[in-house]
């Protein structure tokens, strides 16, 4: 059985670079997009200038601006960013129908058996990249690798515009030569604990027994820290997407123990997962958390609802009720995504309601919108919960 190969395809700055695309005064500029100084928003993505300045995404947007005070600061533009997602995943089609996307700028592609059709990874990833630029004028990175998670760390091995892969065989000298910090998935907090015991780099880390790491930092994070600094795949992909699900998740830059951060964050998620639902005219009843914490920890919960989803407003609401239930300890978070379970064909109309509830007020209100963005390409409508107050 040959060797599985796997791409991880990362839009660089995907926000950002679109609004540097459609404005060309504003490449090599520091662009922030999630709204304007003196709003309660968070930066949904940001340029490579901006970083350098120390902006991240899920930072609220007034710390943004003290460190950024010459920054370009935009609404954003999902309508937009969505188009551009959907003309590169086509891309993506053509080169295997086995594509998983996991959010509005990233996916795997299982690339095994199709070198016969296309000549060695490395070759197809660098013709990818060609099209992709030369068709919406972006750049990408790609990373190679016989698992999701070793591809995963390879694609941001030499970003912006990058393409790394590793090899059958290699996987553990690649992650020996990578710091601590390009480990995906050790954040900050991790990082502090690990050097308050000695452990600075992947060597160290990788001199540690399991039992040892269990006693320090409890069984899941010792787990997957183990696993993840040896370059086996510690479980953060191990289902393959299922194509009766939608879903839609962010992994923090920084842990996150905001509620209001968190609750943008959900509302933006919800938006764009009810959106893929309406474009494949599906239904489901079934709402999706998922919670990472700061100690790798992972919690999901699933809610059932007799009615199904119709709005962004119910997806929304369904999705904070299960947060209130697996976050009752207000610990860190670092990943957070919310999904649609058991999705199917809507094959009729439904049930209708005796009285015009304000649910189904809703529901036609997003109609007209969707009907709006697909009629409209680029039309920049969002929610105004996710305008932090700020006018446009």
């Amino acid at each position: 059985m040959p060797d599985q190969v796997w791409f991880h395809v990362d839009m660089d700055a995907f926000y950002a670079s679109i609004e540097q695309l459609d404005n060309p005064e504003l490449r090599d500029r520091p662009v922030i997009v999630g709204g304007r100084p003196g709003g309660r928003g968070v930066v949904s993505a940001c340029s490579y200038e901006a970083r350098a300045y120390g902006v991240h995404s899920a930072q609220p947007i007034v710390k943004a601006a003290e460190l950024c005070p010459n920054g370009v600061f935009l609404p954003v533009r999902m309508a937009r960013y969505r188009d551009v997602s959907r003309a590169v995943m086509r891309i993506f089609g053509d080169y295997t129908p086995a594509v998983y996307q996991v959010s509005i700028d990233e996916a795997f592609l299982e690339m095994t058996g199709t070198e016969r059709l296309f000549g060695p990874p490395r070759e197809t990833a660098a013709r990818l990249k060609q099209q992709v630029r030369e068709q919406t004028g972006l750049t990408i990175s790609i990373g190679i690798a016989p698992s999701r998670y070793l591809a995963k760390l390879a694609s941001g091995y030499d970003k912006p515009d990058g393409l790394y892969q590793v090899l059958p065989g290699e996987e553990g000298t690649f992650t020996a030569n990578l710091p601590l910090n390009k480990l995906w998935g050790v954040g900050k907090q991790t990082r502090r604990r690990l050097e308050r015991f000695g452990i600075t780099t992947v060597t160290e880390l990788r001199s540690r027994s399991i039992e040892e790491l269990t006693r320090l930092f409890g069984e899941a994070a010792a787990h997957y820290l183990y696993r993840s600094c040896r370059g086996i795949d510690p479980g953060v992909y191990a289902e393959r997407a299922k194509s009766h699900s939608i879903s839609s998740e962010t992994t923090f830059e920084h842990d996150i123990a905001n509620m209001e951060t968190l609750e943008a964050v959900l509302l933006e998620l919800c938006d764009g997962v009810l959106h893929r639902l309406r474009i494949e005219n599906a239904v489901s009843h079934v709402v999706t958390l998922k919670l990472r914490l700061e100690d790798f920890t992972t919690k999901t919960a699933r809610s059932t609802r007799s009615e199904p989803v119709s709005t962004v407003e119910e997806l929304h609401d369904t999705a904070l009720q299960l947060l209130e239930r697996l976050w009752s300890d207000r610990r860190p978070v670092r990943l957070i995504g919310v999904g649609l379970d058991n999705v199917r064909f809507d094959d009729g109309p439904r049930q209708g309601e005796l009285f015009d509830r304000r649910s189904e007020r809703q529901r036609r209100v997003e109609d007209a919108v969707f009907e709006l963005r697909r009629r409209y390409r680029g039309l920049p409508i969002r929610k105004a919960r996710n305008l932090g107050g700020q006018q446009d």
